[in-house]
């Protein structure tokens, strides 16, 4: 394992630093996961991987079916759109948990989706001890920082893809912020679920070590409670792209408020979720729900987009 010196940490964080304009998120309302996901991405009308090394994180915490872990359907017609817009190579890079990554991987059928598709594959699982970088950002709530994937820190666009769900082992809901947990080492994870209180601070410092050139979340159907496994389960019919971390989960928020859900997120305020409120004072994206603004280019989205910028300018 090697530590980051000084210099190299205020290199790394600086990449996590948001604008003071407003985060876009584009949201497509459909039943048709393909055409959703490739018209969420147009709307941004960005294309942060042309020419570029892309590594793909998606969320394969378990290989339970969708909303537990990334439909394999989102992950192939993703890849296909990021070749589209001129991808230079694209590498998916996962650490799965509790199960073995090596184990989801192939119940999963990823490396069989990556050799059809001619793309990368990086168990963060098997890396050796060099390949692990230990980072401790100043005022973090972690003992001694955490361990991040070299290829997290060393690749030049990532693209994150992840789930719409509720977290019933402390994190309270599990979307891009969280994502970021798959980053880290295994031997990390005791120390994060024994956090009580910190978890979810903890959850959020994780996202100062990277910062995801585009975001695509799969809401065609979401758990509303239990998770990140199992748990209740509800259509949205719906998928969102943005590259703000906070106003993608904030989002995501509001259109669990919108479906009805647990009590830890229908009583408490959007900015007031410990994942959001840490992620706010580290600057990692918007710091207020009216910067965030919901793009569609359809009445029925559109109609849908308004709702959820209603609950989040009540919060």
């Amino acid at each position: 394992m090697i530590s980051l010196a000084a210099g190299d940490l205020r290199s790394v964080y600086a990449k996590t630093r948001a604008s003071s304009m407003k985060a876009r998120v584009s949201l497509v309302k459909s039943t048709d996961r393909p055409a959703a996901i490739e018209r969420a991405v147009n709307i941004l009308g960005i294309n942060p991987v042309m020419g570029k090394d892309v590594l793909l994180k998606p969320n394969f915490n378990t290989a339970d079916p969708f909303p537990a872990s990334t439909h394999n359907e989102t992950l192939i017609t993703l890849i296909d759109k990021l070749k589209k817009m001129g991808a230079a190579s694209i590498t998916i890079g996962e650490r799965c948990g509790p199960p073995a990554t090596a184990d989801v991987i192939k119940q999963k059928g990823i490396d069989t989706i990556c050799r059809e598709n001619g793309i990368g594959l990086i168990n963060f699982e098997e890396l050796p001890e060099q390949k692990w970088i230990r980072v401790n950002p100043p005022g973090n709530h972690w003992r001694k920082g955490f361990d991040v994937a070299k290829p997290i820190l060393d690749s030049q666009c990532i693209v994150s893809t992840c789930c719409l769900k509720t977290h019933r082992y402390g994190g309270v809901f599990t979307m891009s912020l969280k994502l970021s947990v798959g980053i880290t080492h295994k031997r990390n994870m005791g120390e994060l679920h024994g956090s009580g209180p910190n978890m979810r601070k903890m959850i959020a410092e994780i996202n100062q070590a990277y910062k995801p050139s585009l975001i695509l979340m799969d809401g065609m159907e979401v758990f509303t409670d239990g998770g990140p496994m199992t748990g209740e389960q509800k259509r949205a019919d719906m998928v969102l792209a943005g590259t703000d971390r906070i106003a993608m989960d904030a989002v995501g928020l509001a259109v669990l408020k919108l479906l009805g859900s647990n009590d830890t997120i229908m009583h408490r305020k959007i900015f007031d979720q410990e994942q959001i409120a840490r992620a706010v004072e580290l600057k990692l994206g918007v710091g207020q729900p009216e910067n965030i603004e919901i793009i569609a280019d359809d009445k029925k989205s559109a109609e849908y987009a308004d709702r959820l910028q209603e609950i989040l300018l009540k919060g």
